[in-house]
C-alpha cells in the first residue's frame, strides 16, 4: 500500500470537500502553508485567483500553487526552475491550464475534475520530493 504524506492527505481532503470549492492552487498550497504556520483562510485568500489558469487558461493552478508552496518554504530559484522543468517534461512541455486540458482531451479523457485532481496531486508530490518532505 502506498504511503501518503500528511500534506497529500490534506490535499486529497480539500479536493474531496463538497461543502467548499478549493481550487487547484489552493489545494496544492494550503497543506504546505498550514504546516508552516499560516492559517487556512489566509492561504485560501492567497490562492483564490489562480484557478483555471488565473481565470484565463494561463499557468495551471496546481503549478502556481506548487510555486507558492516552494516560495513559502524558502526554496531558491534553482529549485523552482527544477519544479517547472519536471512538470513540463511530464506533459510534453505544457504547463497552461488550457493546454493541459486540451492535451488530456486528446488522450480521450473528457472529465475535468479527475484531470485537475491528478495535476494537483502531481504538483504537490513534486513539491514534497524537492523539499525532502515525501
Amino acid at each position: 500500500m502506498e504511503q501518503t504524506s500528511k500534506w497529500m492527505e490534506r490535499c486529497r481532503a480539500l479536493r474531496a470537500d463538497t461543502t467548499r470549492h478549493y481550487n487547484c492552487a489552493q489545494a496544492t498550497f494550503v497543506p504546505v502553508a498550514e504546516s508552516l504556520g499560516m492559517d487556512t483562510e489566509t492561504a485560501c485568500r492567497i490562492g483564490a485567483h489562480f484557478a483555471a489558469g488565473m481565470g484565463m487558461g494561463a499557468t495551471c493552478g496546481g503549478v502556481t500553487g506548487g510555486l507558492m508552496a516552494l516560495g513559502l518554504a524558502g526554496a531558491d530559484k534553482k529549485m523552482a526552475q527544477e519544479f517547472l522543468r519536471r512538470i513540463r517534461d511530464a506533459h510534453d512541455g505544457e504547463i497552461t491550464c488550457a493546454g493541459l486540458l486540451r492535451r488530456d482531451r486528446a488522450l480521450g479523457h473528457t472529465e475535468r475534475k479527475p484531470h485537475c485532481d491528478a495535476m494537483v496531486f502531481e504538483c504537490l508530490t513534486l513539491v514534497e520530493e524537492l523539499l525532502g518532505e515525501g
